[in-house]
């Protein structure tokens, strides 16, 4: 795991850049070594941190044999070991026992297809001096981050964008495009980001610079096949099978590792596949408000399993003085209050291990968030005309039960499913937002929507998540979460190889009355604690709600008072959004939150 740069002067001069400053914004993300390549007007700069053969031989940026290659890589890359095997059978000459070294062998023999070979989490870049090419590519789900800019002089990547910062002719503003996005979404959908002309390589794809020009393409695209006729029984073996694999190669390391214990099935499962092969370490955070702490849940779960488990209580007080903190790692604002508690957990995790499994990315996988149940709820209605359920909506009091039902029922999933955050309303973004005439939520879930069309509402819903919040939050705060305090996380449900083995379940095997995952529950009942098997999913919550009216309330609404806001937005908005969470007459937190967390950054990047 680690972080790394590439520049490329236009010029064809050498490169006057100083890597070592751009590599030292990340430091946090490879601690244990540095290194810069220049090659006439290419460089590369890379931060380490020793998972794979901890020797010298592992340093980057790494060359071939003839040195007319030369690559920065940041990931793991799980299928290393048979891949190395066979390139060493075609004539390859290895010079370090790293999973890395396999890219750039793969990419002699193979091209741009060689990223269909790999099997795990992945951005690099390859140089290759032969054609004066910049190569590269990021993993297919975008475990992990790869940013791009350019400017008038130079083309530069980046594993965290406030590398730029340090390019000469490189000026932080606020990209106003995105903001909208972000107030809906609570970050920034990709391939945008909060910065002006800063941009993410979209997951799945390749990328090649060549001749002053960008040019992508994609590698891999997830699709859903449902095997209807399939006996359930089929799905648990194959469950089973599939992530004892997929855990088994994720344990690939020459350092100590872990994992991280919610309340929930899928860090359970993860620990319970963990604990068949060995020992383990488990950690886990919670708060003292018993309403927003799983740590009862976690540690049942740990005493059941048999692990050395550690537990941290988050106070208030340290979870506003880290916020500043946690918004600079981030790079872009990323308004999940659940960051809080991971990055607190990874800080408590990397004193004992460097490398921890974790289990994000079941629910888009398995089918487990709670709002994919909609449809289900929503059946009783599908068969009414569209136009008379309007009608019966636009009659009924605003007090009465069921009315947000009924428009809900009575709205097509494309308008009402943006994923699994949604802050702000367009009527509510026009009352907040400075700038107007702003395009809706809707230009970036539709093109989804269309690829997703033959598919059912769940699956529909899978499809946007995979693209849009787990990209886009749940992923980004996982590594920089972690990489701030130098540990790895893996992730065992976003092996590509489970997606599709996932991919065949049909929905009535995922979803029945109030159960999500049923699939995963079932396979894994005899492994985990039996009340784990159906405990509802609750994610690392948070009291922000509670801290936004108590202890938090006046910090915040100092911080929201800033006039240098008012450039963006109506602070007698903000303001009555403000008043009325306090006073208890609306639940404001979330938006709140996502204010807050723009505000911090805005701080951070551009005073």
């Amino acid at each position: 795991m680690c972080g790394f740069v590439g520049i490329w002067n236009k010029s064809g001069q050498p490169v006057s850049r100083d890597l070592e400053a751009m590599t030292g914004t990340f430091c946090h993300r490879g601690p244990d070594d540095a290194d810069v390549a220049e090659i006439g007007h290419v460089a590369l700069g890379f931060r380490r941190l020793k998972i794979i053969d901890l020797s010298p031989r592992g340093r980057q940026p790494m060359f071939n044999e003839d040195a007319t290659l030369a690559m920065v890589f940041n990931g793991e890359i799980y299928n290393y070991k048979p891949l190395r095997q066979e390139l060493i059978e075609k004539g390859h000459d290895f010079r370090s026992d790293a999973d890395s070294e396999v890219v750039l062998h793969l990419y002699e023999e193979e091209g741009m297809d060689c990223v269909k070979k790999l099997r795990g989490m992945f951005a690099f870049c390859i140089y290759d001096k032969k054609k004066d090419l910049f190569f590269g590519a990021r993993d297919r789900f975008g475990i992990k981050p790869l940013f791009y800019t350019e400017t008038d002089s130079t083309f530069a990547l980046a594993s965290e964008s406030k590398a730029f910062l340090n390019l000469p002719d490189f000026t932080a503003r606020v990209n106003e495009a995105a903001l909208p996005h972000y107030l809906t979404f609570q970050y920034v959908p990709e391939p945008e980001t909060m910065f002006a002309g800063v941009y993410k390589i979209p997951p799945a794809h390749t990328f090649i610079w060549q001749n002053g020009k960008l040019s992508l393409f994609r590698y891999w695209q997830p699709t859903f096949n449902p095997q209807e006729d399939v006996p359930f029984e089929e799905f648990l073996e194959g469950t089973r099978e599939i992530m004892r694999e997929s855990v088994k190669l994720h344990t690939q390391a020459d350092v100590p590792l872990g994992a991280f214990l919610s309340g929930g099935i899928d860090s359970t499962v993860i620990v319970g596949l963990l604990r068949e092969l060995g020992p383990v370490s488990t950690f886990s955070v919670g708060y003292e408000d018993e309403d927003y702490s799983e740590l009862n849940e976690a540690r049942e779960s740990a005493t059941y399993l048999e692990t050395d488990h550690h537990e941290y209580r988050i106070p208030p007080g340290e979870f506003w003085n880290y916020l500043p903190q946690l918004v600079w790692h981030f790079d872009d604002p990323v308004a999940d209050p659940a960051a809080i508690s991971l990055f607190f957990v990874a800080k408590m995790a990397s004193k004992n291990i460097t490398v921890t499994l974790s289990g994000e990315g079941a629910d888009e996988v398995f089918g487990g968030y709670g709002i994919y149940r909609e449809s289900q709820a929503l059946r009783p209605l599908s068969g009414l005309p569209r136009p008379l359920l309007k009608a019966a909506h636009s009659l009924m009091p605003g007090f009465l039960p069921g009315k947000n039902y009924v428009r809900r029922a009575s709205t097509p999933i494309e308008e009402r499913y943006f994923g699994n955050a949604y802050i702000f309303n367009e009527v509510e973004k026009a009352q907040l937002l400075k700038q107007k005439n702003f395009p809706p939520a809707t230009v970036i879930t539709a093109p989804f929507y269309k690829e997703a069309a033959d598919y059912d509402d769940v699956q529909k819903m899978q499809y946007i998540d995979i693209h849009t919040w787990m990209t886009g939050d749940i992923l980004v705060k996982a590594d920089k979460m972690t990489m701030a305090n130098s540990l790895e996380l893996r992730v065992p449900y976003l092996d590509h190889h489970v997606f599709e083995f996932a991919s065949t379940i049909p929905t009535k095997y995922k979803i029945k009355d109030q159960m999500t995952k049923i699939t995963l529950r079932q396979a894994f009942a005899d492994l985990v604690p039996p009340s784990a098997v159906n405990r509802p999913k609750r994610g690392f919550p948070v009291p922000t709600r509670a801290w936004l009216r108590g202890p938090l309330a006046k910090d915040v609404a100092s911080l929201l008072s800033d006039p240098a806001l008012g450039q963006y937005f109506n602070l007698d908005y903000i303001k009555k959004l403000l008043e009325d969470h306090k006073a208890g007459r609306a639940d404001n937190s979330r938006k709140l939150w996502t204010l807050v967390i723009f505000a911090l950054w805005r701080l951070k990047f551009l005073d």
